[in-house]
């Protein structure tokens, strides 16, 4: 290797990292871009009941005209919503329901949704997983370890419990070293009792409509709908308890 060759390795060796490191951010830009786009264009506007008021019997002859089409437009319109974490959830599976019925509203929103999930957990994994295992403390390397151990089980966790936003459940298991397959498979189970909440909603908004009225939203927070999805919640946690109680227990011989 010439002088010159041995002067231009180290960079060329920089460049190639640089672009490296530039290739791991663009899908989490490309996400964020979304995001700012989605607002800047004044696109949130139509994640209302007022635009449903009064887009309804377009969508509605859209769905009669070709369903299967209408369908996919969904769940493409949704994940896109998921990806780009905006805040519109449980209105398009509202929507989803209005459209497609309650069981097929909630197949298509939770479809969509997870869709979208993947596409933020693969982004934020390839962007910052390898950084934060870098810098990660033992505090932090004990609950990936004992979150990988599990990992399905505190994914139904915290997907059926509605107190944890939607984006940072996206984001948890990707910087904890989650596989794909059970992330996506947690996230598909863990959302759907919810989604089937929120689709027989839809499923009536019709009539609120007709009548100028509007749903609650809240109804997830009711006693009678709540309850049996944390029951769901404490059930899907009782295989880790039961682990620990008995690691517990050999502890102390």
């Amino acid at each position: 290797m010439s002088t010159k060759d041995q002067a231009d390795a180290p960079n060329q060796a920089t460049g190639t990292g640089r672009r490296s490191r530039l290739t791991r951010w663009l899908p989490l830009l490309a996400l964020v871009a979304g995001f700012v786009l989605f607002f800047a264009l004044g696109l949130d506007k139509y994640l209302s009941f007022d635009a449903l008021a009064e887009h309804r019997a377009w969508l509605e002859q859209q769905v009669a005209d070709n369903a299967v089409l209408a369908a996919a437009a969904f769940v493409v319109v949704y994940a896109l919503v998921a990806a780009f974490s905006i805040p519109g959830g449980a209105f398009l599976t509202i929507l989803g329901g209005f459209l497609f019925g309650t069981i097929g509203g909630a197949i298509y929103a939770v479809t969509g949704a997870t869709i979208g999930a993947v596409a933020v957990f693969l982004a934020a994994r390839t962007a910052l997983g390898d950084a934060l295992r870098e810098r990660a403390g033992s505090a932090v390397e004990r609950m990936r370890a004992g979150f990988q151990e599990d990992a399905m089980n505190y994914l139904l966790f915290l997907r059926l419990i509605p107190v944890f936003p939607f984006w940072l459940v996206n984001l948890v298991p990707a910087f904890l070293g989650v596989p794909l397959r059970t992330y996506a498979i947690g996230t598909f189970l863990g959302i759907a009792p919810g989604s089937v909440v929120y689709a027989s909603v839809g499923n009536g908004v019709g009539n609120l409509i007709a009548v100028g009225e509007k749903p609650n939203l809240g109804i997830i927070f009711e006693p009678s709908i709540l309850g049996p999805i944390i029951g769901l919640a404490l059930l899907s946690m009782l295989p880790v308890g039961y682990k620990k109680y008995r690691a517990w227990r050999a502890a102390r011989g």
